[in-house]
C-alpha cells in the first residue's frame, strides 16, 4: 500500500482531512491534517488533535513497514496550501499568494507584466466557474503620513484563472499583532 494512501486511511478514519504529505531528508515524514471544512463552522486543529493522528499513525506505519526516522504532525499553519475546488470555496474572500505555471502573457489585463508568474490578493469566484484574485498597487500608508485628498486610488486589478493554470495557491500570511483588521479590497 502507497504512503499517500495510508496517511490518507488513517487520518479520514479518525475524522481530519489530509492536507499535505512529505518526506524530507534524514528520514523525516511531516503530514499535515485539518479538521473537515462546515460553511459558516471555523474549527481549528490543536495538540490534542495531532497528538490523536501522530499515535495511529505510527501503529499504521508499523503495519505496513514503512521506513521512516522522526513523524512530524502539524495544523496547516498560517501559509496554508490550497489544493483543490473545496479550499478555494472555503477561503474565497482571503488574501491568498497565487503562482502560475505560465507568465500572464499578453493575455494580462491592465498593467501587469507579461512575465509576471506570481500574484497577492483577495480571492473570489470568476465568470465561468473559475477563480479570479483582485488586488490593487496601491502604496502602504506609513503612520502619520498624510493623504491627498486630490489624488486618485490605484485601479483595483482582477486576474481570472482555472486550477489547471496553477502551480501553487497558499493562504497569505497577514499576521495583526495590534488586533485590528486590515481594510479589505472593495470594502467602503
Amino acid at each position: 500500500m502507497a504512503l499517500q494512501d495510508i496517511a490518507e486511511q488513517t487520518v479520514t478514519g479518525l475524522g481530519y482531512e489530509l492536507v499535505e504529505i512529505e518526506r524530507s531528508a534524514g528520514g523525516l515524514l511531516r503530514v499535515t491534517i485539518d479538521l473537515p471544512w462546515a460553511p459558516g463552522v471555523e474549527q481549528y486543529v490543536n495538540v490534542e488533535d495531532c497528538e490523536k493522528v501522530t499515535r495511529q499513525l505510527q501503529y499504521a506505519l508499523e503495519v505496513e513497514g514503512v521506513d521512516y526516522k522522526r513523524l512530524e504532525v502539524s495544523s496547516p499553519g498560517l501559509d496554508r496550501p490550497l489544493r483543490g475546488e473545496k479550499d478555494f470555496e472555503r477561503f474565497a474572500g482571503e488574501m491568498v499568494d497565487v503562482t502560475l505555471r505560465a507568465p500572464v502573457g499578453a493575455a494580462g489585463a491592465g498593467q501587469v507584466a507579461p512575465t509576471r508568474k506570481k500574484f497577492r490578493g483577495q480571492l473570489a469566484r470568476g465568470e465561468g466557474g473559475g477563480w479570479q484574485v483582485m488586488w490593487s498597487d496601491e502604496p502602504k500608508v506609513k503612520p502619520g503620513q498624510r493623504i491627498s485628498r486630490k489624488r486618485e486610488p490605484a485601479p483595483v486589478q482582477v486576474l481570472g484563472f482555472t486550477l489547471d493554470e496553477l502551480k501553487e495557491a497558499r493562504l497569505a500570511p497577514v499576521v495583526d499583532f495590534k488586533g485590528r483588521k486590515p481594510r479589505q479590497t472593495g470594502e467602503s
